[in-house]
């Protein structure tokens, strides 16, 4: 057993999520034992990005290297933020001075309780161009979010423009986490482990928290 708290960081999937189909397969009475069809959008839920999901480059969610989804990760609290704010370098002065070229960041914006709201998906804050190009230069591993984008979904110039960014400046992206509020530190080791879709351009991921 490990010596730290374990915190769970990601949604369920379950039918109510869009591009998520659940059907019988098996049955233990008919078949002697229980199996599910599962069918995915592969930005189901809890997800992760891969670099081919806007052509940044080739890479795929089965050819990002295992070691970069263990991470020293800062905890950044933006509880306050406003629906459709965009995030700025601004609001992450609490750790400009503390962050290490390959840690990570999780934005704590308490956005995961809209789940099942029209504002989870439509209101969003956002990161700005200028906060992921300072992503890049501090050389940020891996960057997680509550809301389902990094960026506004129904802006294709703005979501393009944002994910691209971030690719290019190489940092792995997770998006719909959830819990962020029993996190206690500052800083955790964030483990992000998505499926290993081979030509992947993302995948559903299970990801915690140590602390």
């Amino acid at each position: 057993m490990i010596d730290k708290k374990v915190i769970d960081l990601s949604l369920s999937i379950n039918e109510n999520m869009a591009g998520v189909s659940i059907e019988p397969a098996k049955t233990l009475k008919q078949d002697g034992w229980n199996a599910t069809t599962l069918h995915l959008y592969s930005h189901s839920g809890t997800h992760m990005d891969a670099p081919l999901h806007f052509e940044v480059n080739d890479q795929t969610m089965d050819t990002i290297p295992v070691n970069r989804l263990i991470s020293e990760t800062w905890v950044v609290d933006l509880t306050h933020i406003q629906p459709q704010e965009l995030i700025t370098i601004g609001h992450l002065k609490v750790i400009e001075d503390k962050i290490q070229k390959g840690q990570s960041i999780l934005l704590h914006t308490g956005w995961s309780k809209r789940l099942g709201t029209k504002s989870y998906r439509d209101g969003l804050p956002r990161i700005s161009p200028e906060l992921a190009d300072w992503l890049g230069k501090k050389g940020v591993n891996m960057l997680g979010v509550e809301p389902p984008s990094v960026a506004d979904v129904n802006n294709l110039e703005e979501v393009t423009e944002v994910h691209t960014l971030l690719m290019k400046n190489d940092i792995v992206i997770i998006e719909g986490l959830t819990n962020l509020e029993e996190l206690s530190k500052e800083k955790i080791t964030l483990i992000a482990m998505p499926l290993k879709v081979e030509n992947g351009d993302g995948a559903p991921a299970r990801v915690v928290a140590l602390e």
